[in-house]
C-alpha cells in the first residue's frame, strides 16, 4: 500500500511538501500541488485515517444521540448532519433512544431519560468522538439530560436553560404567526385553533403566534375556537367536529400539525363542508402525507435539513476553537399554500 513517502519519492519533492497539499495548508506552487495531486488519483491513495487521527488527536468524528429515529422530525436533521460531514471528512456515530417507540407522546422525567442517555453518551466518549448533537422528539427543556462534559455538544430540536449551551431550533412563534395572518389576509376572519398538548413548548409557542396574529390583525380571541387536542390524527377529527358543529363555526382552522389537520379534513367531508370554500385548513410540519389529503394540505415546513446542517457546522466551529455569537438560533419556517386554502 502507497504512503506519503512514495508519493513523495515520485514527484521529486520532500515529505512534508506532499502533507501540506494533503493538508492544504503551507506554501506550495501550482505546479508542484497539481503534480501530487495527479500522481494521487494515479496511485489511488487512501491516507491512514486512524494514524492520522492519533498525530493530530482528532477522529474527525461526531457523536448524534436521537430521541427516536421513527419520530418524522429526525430522518431529514440527520440528513442534514450527514450531508455536511460528508462534504467536511467527517464521520457520524449514531445512537438512537427510541423514546417514542417507548413512551408515546408520555416523555418520561429528566432523570427517568438520563439514566437512558448515560449508556449511550459513555459508549461515544469512548469512540473518541470529537462532539455530539443531540435531537429531540419535539421542542422542550432537556436542562441536565446530560453530564458536564469537557466535549462539546449542540442541542437540535430541543433545548436547554443554560444560557451557554448552544441549540438549533426554528421559530414557533412567527410560524404560527404567519400562518394565522395569512389566513385572515385571505378572507378568512373566524380562525380556529386545535392545539398539540399543553404540556409542549411548541403547542405554547404556536399559541402564542396565533394569539397576537388575532390582535396584530385587529380580530378577538374567542375562546370557543381553541380545542386542545394530542397531535394524533383522531384528536384532530373529534376537534373539528366539536367546531364544526357549535353555533359560531370558524371560517379556517389552523391545526398544530399535519396529523390533526388531517382529521379536520375527514370532519368537514363528512359534514358536506366545502374546502376551501366554506372552511380553510391549515397544518403544521409539511409531513409527506399532507401533500396527499384531499384536498392537498398547506401547511407550515419546518427548516429540519438546515437544522441539522447548521448544528454540525457550529459544532465543529466549536471543535476548531471559533467563538459562536448566536448560541440560541432559531431558523425561519416556510409557508407551503396548497388546495385547502
Amino acid at each position: 500500500m502507497a504512503n506519503i513517502k512514495d508519493i513523495a519519492d515520485l514527484a521529486e519533492v520532500s515529505v512534508a511538501t506532499v502533507s501540506n497539499v494533503l493538508n492544504n495548508r503551507g506554501r506550495v506552487g501550482e505546479e508542484t500541488r497539481q503534480k501530487i495531486l495527479k500522481i494521487i488519483e494515479e496511485i489511488d491513495y487512501k491516507p491512514n485515517r486512524v494514524a492520522k487521527s492519533l498525530k493530530m488527536n482528532k477522529t474527525h468524528t461526531i457523536g448524534v444521540i436521537v430521541e427516536d429515529l421513527s419520530v418524522f422530525n429526525a430522518p431529514e436533521i440527520i440528513d442534514g448532519i450527514n450531508e455536511f460531514a460528508e462534504e467536511n471528512d467527517y464521520s457520524i456515530l449514531l445512537t438512537n433512544l427510541r423514546l417514542y417507540k417507548k413512551y408515546g407522546n408520555q416523555f418520561p422525567d429528566v432523570d427517568t431519560c438520563r439514566e437512558m442517555v448515560m449508556p449511550l453518551f459513555h459508549q461515544l466518549l469512548s469512540n473518541q468522538v470529537e462532539g455530539i448533537i443531540y435531537i429531540g422528539i419535539h421542542l422542550r427543556n432537556v436542562n441536565g439530560l446530560l453530564p458536564d462534559s469537557s466535549t462539546p455538544v449542540v442541542y437540535t430540536y430541543c433545548d436547554t436553560s443554560d444560557e451557554s449551551d448552544i441549540s438549533i431550533n426554528y421559530d414557533d412563534y412567527k410560524a404560527s404567526f404567519d400562518a394565522t395572518s395569512y389566513l385572515i389576509n385571505k378572507g378568512y376572519q373566524e380562525v380556529a385553533l386545535i392545539s398539540g398538548l399543553i404540556n409542549s413548548e411548541s403547542a405554547h409557542a404556536r399559541f402564542n403566534g396565533y394569539c397576537n396574529a388575532l390582535m396584530s390583525n385587529g380580530l378577538q380571541f374567542n375562546p370557543n375556537y381553541v380545542k386542545t387536542g394530542d397531535w394524533e390524527y383522531e384528536s384532530g377529527y373529534k376537534m373539528a367536529m366539536d367546531l364544526l358543529k357549535g353555533e359560531q363555526r370558524p371560517s379556517a382552522i389552523l391545526a398544530m400539525n399535519d396529523l390533526m389537520a388531517g382529521g379536520v379534513i375527514k370532519a368537514a367531508s363528512e359534514l358536506n363542508i366545502h374546502v376551501p370554500d366554506e372552511l380553510a385548513i391549515f397544518g403544521f410540519d409539511n409531513r409527506e402525507v399532507s401533500s396527499y389529503y384531499t384536498p392537498k394540505l398547506s401547511t407550515v415546513s419546518l427548516p429540519l435539513h438546515d437544522m441539522g446542517e447548521i448544528s454540525i457546522k457550529t459544532l465543529i466551529d466549536v471543535i476548531d476553537g471559533k467563538t459562536i455569537k448566536t448560541k440560541k438560533r432559531k431558523l425561519l419556517c416556510e409557508l407551503i399554500e396548497r388546495d385547502s386554502s
